[in-house]
Order: C-alpha cells, then structure tokens, then sequence
C-alpha cells in the first residue's frame, strides 16, 4: 500500500502530463471546499453562532497563527522523504473537521458554541498548514519552470471561475432558506458538511499525483535547515516584503463583510454577487498577469499589481458618500472589479516569486520559513485590526461641506462622507501597505526587466480586454494612472531621511 507513496526517480512526460491534470482536478476539489468554510460564510456562520467584532478579528488571525507549526514539519518532512505521505495524511485528518464544524449547531450547548468552533477550526487550519509544508516544495519540483507562471495562472483561473460559480449559487440558497426557516445555522451546517466531503475526494485525487524524489538528508540538524533560507541576502528582503504586506492585508480583510453586513446592510446574496464579480475579473486576469510575468518577471508584474491592490482600502470610507445608496453599490462595484483585477497579480507573483526564488531540491525549508513569516505577521495584523475597530468604534469625524449664499439670502450643508469605526482601520491598512510596496524594490530576482516596460503592456492588455466589453474611454484611461509612483514616494522620502547613504533604486515608470 505504501508503494503509491514511494517518490520517483525518473518522471516520464505522460506522468507528468496526468499529474499536471490532477493537480489541476484537486484545486478545483479545494476550491469548492474553500468556498463553502471560508469567507463570507465563515464569517456569517461565526455571526449566526454569537462572535463579536474581536472574534472576528480572532478567526481571520486563526489560520496564520498555525504557521508555527511549519517549524517541526520541516524536520518531519525531511526526516521521511515522502512528502506525500505527509500531505494526504495530514490533509485527510483536517478536512475530516468540516464534519465537527457542521455538527457544532447541533450537538454542542449555546455558551460553547463560539469556543468549540474557534477550536475546531484552528486543527482544521492546522493540519492544513502541515500539508501545505510537504505539498508547496511537492510542486516546485514536479512543475517545469518554463511552465510555471501559465501552468499555475490557468490553474488559478480555472478554480477562480468555478468557485464564483459555486458562492454564488450557494449565497442564492442562503436566501432560500431564510425565506423559510429564521435560523440560519441549518444551511451553513450544510455547507460545512458538503465541504468535507468534496475536501476528501481531493484527498484521494492528491494521492494519484506523482512525487519527484527531493535531496533530504535525515541527519541534517533542524535549526541548520532553518538557517540556511535566513542566511540567503535576497530571501530575506523577500520575507520582509512578504511580512509587512500579510500584515497590511490581514489588517483589513476580514472586516470588509462585517462591515457590508453591518455598516451598509447588504445581504448575503448582493454580497456574494460583488465576490462573484471579483472572482470573473480574476479569471480574465489571471491569465493577462500570467502572460507578463513569463514575458518580464514576477517582481515587475508584481510592482504594477501591487499598488492597485492597495489603493482599494482607501475608497472602502467612500462607499458611503453622500448617503445616496445608489453611489454606494456603484462604488462597491468599482472596489471589487478593482480588487479582482490586482488580486490576480498579487496572488500569483507573491506565490510564484517565492517558488522561483527557493533552490530546487531545498524548497522544502525556504518555503516553510516564508510561510511562517507571513503566518506570524497575519496573525497578528486581525487581532489588531480587531482592537483597533473596537476602539474607534465610537469615534468618527465628519467633513461638512456649507455653502452660504449672500446674494439668495440662504445657506445650506452637505455631508460627503463620515469616517467612523472600521473606517479608520482601512485607512490604517493603506499606510501600511504602502510601506509594503516600498520593501518590494529591495528584492532580486533573474530575468528582471527594466523600469517602466511592464506598463505599456498592460494597458495594452487591459485595453484589449476592455474593448470586448465596454468603449467607454475614462474606463479604459483609468489604468493609465501610474499606481507604481505611490513606490518612488516612500523611496524618495528614505532618501531625504538619509542623505549620507547611497539613493536605494526605485522603480520608475
């Protein structure tokens, strides 16, 4: 039994073909699982069973916080070799909690509810996080790495497309039920207990992957494994850069369906719609990024993504202006195609420039000690981000504007907008990563292009796009703003701090 374990030698190109196509099955298997635990209907089930904003904060500092356990798990994984023993194992265990997650409503007291679902989820999270150790350097060395950016871009876009799919159809049935039932801890029971079902059959498809054979040494001192990726000059402004931009996003991200719950009274199904729309515009650039990042680099693409990512915190207090509720689904409908546009970059040149930057055959180490430094900085950033709304929560300034009228005979006020509560956690976030972006210029990678030649292809993409769908101009110029420049800003300032040192490179445009 344990022979279909055992790594491989010599992978033939039809194996390696079949493994490519059953990666490709298991994502899609995850993504569904995905879908129904996490998100907004992770954080509507937390709300269903009695959390408060700071639970909340806790939850989304949950899955960082299990990062710590990448530390033994590189020593486990090197001690045996097989790292797909360790995934389909630890994989199996932690998608069998789906299954304590849906019983919770059901079998556990009222008072308990919060402590058992913030229990199980952290095992859930947990075993995932073992995996992950085995399964990321797993890939490195089965991926050809003149396929890498195209592979795992329409892998991306591929599960992307049907996740929207599936949050939408299941936010539709969360409507449904409420028209008949007023507790809404049955669907979401459901939906958990479906996710575990679909998570095991990822399980199965995992175990038919191929696994090359990885360098190990059982011997190799554990802390000398940790060292090595730390001693690596260019891997730590990567880890830097990786920190402080989790701790930036985490700062924010798990409040924006609180707050569209809460603050703006939307309901599931008009918020799952916006998800689905981001998730639409991510499939389409998913594969525009992936095309630039195999054409010039992951960093370069990643200096135009970036900014764009960042700037949507700021326009999250905007949703509001003017109290005209027309305004704010268009702005909702900005901020999402947005996000949806820079995510794609984001999230595939942030994964894959650590992929390409961690030497094969020693994956296993660079990419547990990045995981875990990006573990430790979210893990904090939402438990912060959750005492910061609560401390703000009573505090709120509001800009007026008044026009007086000395020829009419009468005055008069409007109020554009009034920041308040988690409206000054956003705003917080976008300092934050800001000064993310300013660390990404520090990092090296090979193959690196020249300042300023990503954009024009961009545009030139963007605008292809564009022009199936729209002829609007102003839609098409907006992506002519330069959102990199907001980089030069911190450099510059740096460089005016420090006038005795050489001027750090900036990127320019």
């Amino acid at each position: 039994m344990l022979e279909r374990f055992r790594p491989l030698r010599i992978i033939d190109p039809d194996t390696l073909e079949r493994g490519l196509r059953l990666v490709m099955l298991e994502g899609v298997a995850a993504q569904i699982m995905v879908v129904l635990t996490g998100g907004a209907f992770l954080v509507a089930f937390a709300l269903e069973l009695g959390a408060s904003p700071f639970t909340i904060g806790l939850l989304g500092a949950l899955q960082p916080l299990t990062q710590t356990l990448q530390i033994p798990t590189i020593y486990l994984v090197e001690r045996l070799g097989w790292r797909k023993l360790v995934v389909v194992v630890a994989l199996a265990l932690s998608r069998a909690f789906c299954f304590v997650l849906a019983a919770i409503p059901w079998v556990v007291p009222e008072p308990q509810r919060i402590p058992v679902f913030i229990g199980a989820l952290l095992a859930y999270y947990g075993l995932g996080t073992v995996s992950g150790v085995a399964w990321n350097p797993w890939l490195r060395d089965l991926i050809p790495e003149n396929r890498l950016g195209q592979y795992m871009a329409g892998r991306l876009a591929w599960i992307t497309g049907i996740g929207a799919l599936l949050g939408l159809a299941a936010a539709g049935g969360i409507d449904l039920y409420q028209r008949r039932f007023d507790d809404l801890l049955g669907v979401f029971s459901l939906y958990f207990a479906v996710a575990g079902v679909v998570g095991l059959f990822g399980v199965s498809v995992i175990s038919r992957v191929p696994e090359p054979r990885a360098e190990h040494n059982p011997a190799h001192p554990i802390w000398r494994l940790i060292a090595e990726p730390l001693h690596d000059a260019n891997f730590r402004q990567l880890l830097r850069f990786l920190a402080s931009w989790n701790f930036a996003v985490n700062f924010a991200a798990p409040f924006f369906t609180v707050y569209m719950l809460r603050r703006l009274g939307l309901t599931m199904t008009v918020i799952l719609s916006l998800t689905v729309l981001s998730q639409a515009i991510n499939v389409v650039f998913f594969r525009i990024w992936g095309r630039l990042a195999d054409r010039f680099s992951y960093k370069s693409t990643l200096v135009e993504a970036g900014p764009l990512f960042i700037v949507t915190f700021v326009l999250w207090p905007l949703t509001q202006f003017g109290q005209w509720p027309g305004f704010t689904l268009a702005a909702l409908i900005f901020i999402y195609v947005l996000n949806g546009m820079s995510t794609a970059g984001v999230q595939l040149c942030t994964g894959n420039l650590a992929l390409k930057l961690a030497p094969k055959g020693k994956a296993t180490a660079y990419l547990a000690i990045n995981a875990l430094t990006s573990g430790v900085a979210a893990t904090f950033a939402p438990i912060l981000g959750g005492i910061a709304a609560t401390f703000f929560e009573g505090e709120e300034i509001t800009f007026v504007v008044r026009w007086r009228s000395t020829f009419a005979g009468t005055e008069g006020d409007f109020v554009p907008f009034t920041l308040r509560g988690l409206d000054f956690v956003f705003l917080l976030a976008f300092v934050l990563g800001l000064y993310s972006l300013h660390r990404l210029v520090t990092i090296k990678e090979q193959g690196e292009v020249e300042k300023g030649l990503v954009r024009p292809e961009l545009q030139y993409q963007v605008r292809k796009a564009i022009d199936h769908v729209s002829t609007v101009d102003g839609l098409r110029d907006l992506f002519s703003f330069p959102y990199g420049r907001l980089i030069e800003v911190f450099n510059r300032r740096r460089v005016r701090r420090r006038p005795g040192q050489e001027p750090t490179p900036t990127v320019r445009h």
